[in-house]
């Protein structure tokens, strides 16, 4: 199972039916996506919750994400797609980052210098395998 995919998957569900808040368990390459798409103004909070919200019994960390809503109701995410997938890598040039609904949304980049959004990429001029879009 693709742990990303998951996390986008349960992100657009929230969305969709209006949830604050979801919880997810805890990954580094999912706290990453997080701290983007909080940079990038996608979501309100992205924190790690130790022993899980369940109760202290529970040994494994999650990870709490605030959704973010406009004035008019709708969610801020209108879309969030995985573009690479465990069975077929899609991998990108310096010159092939590709703009998302034209710079409105982020493409997301695994490098070797770590997780940047497609702008941060380009400026630094290193490709990578693409993570997914939003907009």
């Amino acid at each position: 199972m693709d742990p990303i995919a998951d996390m986008f998957t349960r992100i657009r569900n929230a969305s969709a039916v209006k949830k604050q808040e979801i919880v997810l368990p805890m990954s580094k390459l999912k706290y990453e996506v997080a701290k983007i798409l909080l940079k990038e103004g996608w979501i309100k909070r992205a924190e790690i919750v130790p022993g899980g919200l369940a109760g202290k019994h529970n040994s494994f960390d999650e990870l709490l994400i605030g959704l973010k809503y406009r004035k008019n109701g709708k969610p801020q995410i209108t879309s969030i797609q995985r573009s690479s997938k465990p069975g077929l890598k899609i991998y990108v040039s310096k010159t092939e980052i590709p703009t998302v609904l034209n710079s409105f949304g982020t493409a997301i980049i695994s490098t070797s210098r770590g997780l940047m959004t497609g702008k941060e990429a380009k400026k630094e001029q290193i490709g990578g395998e693409l993570i997914g879009e939003i907009f």
